[in-house]
């Protein structure tokens, strides 16, 4: 009885299930009184999928205000944040916030958009001072260029993204939707928390887990690390700076 549900399930998100998540499905099934198959329907799991750190709504900031006002005093933005700046900010605390982060991967998700987007906190196109020509011409994964927070290449990478994402093939008929804070966002979050963008060389995906830590604040060389996540270790100093500015906001407003 339980095995169609699983397969529905797991067809629908594109990959396995967790120990855990088996777990949980089983006993809400078991209190909708759906009986168990003969043999458990535990689908394997296709990839590794670290867990939510915490839940959405133990997470998130008690006084916006104080964060604010330590992003303008660390001037990681500028001493003056743009409206811009501020509602690009609050793209990438609320996906945060609804993947449950803790205060380091937080933190390093706003420095490493800062970097990213040259510190205007809006999604970027890859070499977006030139032209559209320029891009067509010159980059062969053409039009899968990178857009977003981080810049998201390849056919094969957006159609990952329009499924983990459960977006019903827009980001396929629009590749400029990853230019959309919200959606931007929820890549980088998606993207760094799995270890979508970057492996070792034995295969092992560079996820947040991995680098920082899951409770407390993180330290200068946690956040160098972390820079594997994304682009080995391009600029790490610098935005591990950076990172430990943003995570010192994080603590002023309560996350």
């Amino acid at each position: 009885m339980r095995k169609p549900i699983f397969d529905t399930i797991r067809a629908q998100r594109g990959k396995g299930f967790t120990a855990g998540e088996v777990k949980a499905i089983d006993a809400l099934l078991d209190q909708l009184g759906i009986e168990k198959d003969e043999v458990a329907a535990t689908p394997a799991v296709t990839e590794p999928v670290p867990a939510t750190p915490a839940e959405a709504d133990t997470v998130g900031l008690d006084n916006p205000k104080a964060f604010f006002d330590s992003v303008r005093e660390g001037k990681v933005l500028g001493s003056a944040l743009k409206p811009d700046q501020v509602r690009g900010l609050q793209a990438v605390l609320a996906a945060a916030k609804e993947a449950g982060w803790p205060l380091s991967f937080t933190a390093y998700a706003l420095a490493t958009a800062c970097h990213e987007t040259n510190g205007t906190m809006q999604p970027v196109r890859e070499a977006y001072w030139l032209s559209e020509d320029w891009r067509r011409t010159n980059l062969r994964y053409y039009p899968f260029y990178g857009r977003g927070y981080v810049q998201l290449t390849w056919k094969a990478n957006y159609e990952r993204v329009n499924r983990e994402l459960g977006l019903g093939g827009r980001l396929n008929d629009n590749l400029d939707l990853a230019m959309a804070p919200d959606i931007a966002a929820k890549i980088m979050v998606k993207g760094m928390q799995e270890g979508w963008f970057c492996a070792d060389r034995a295969g092992q995906r560079h996820t947040l887990a991995r680098h920082l830590p899951t409770t407390g604040a993180a330290n200068p060389a946690q956040f160098t690390s972390a820079r594997r996540i994304i682009n080995g270790t391009d600029k790490a100093g610098k935005i591990a700076s950076e990172a430990i500015k943003f995570q010192a906001a994080l603590q002023a407003g309560g996350w």
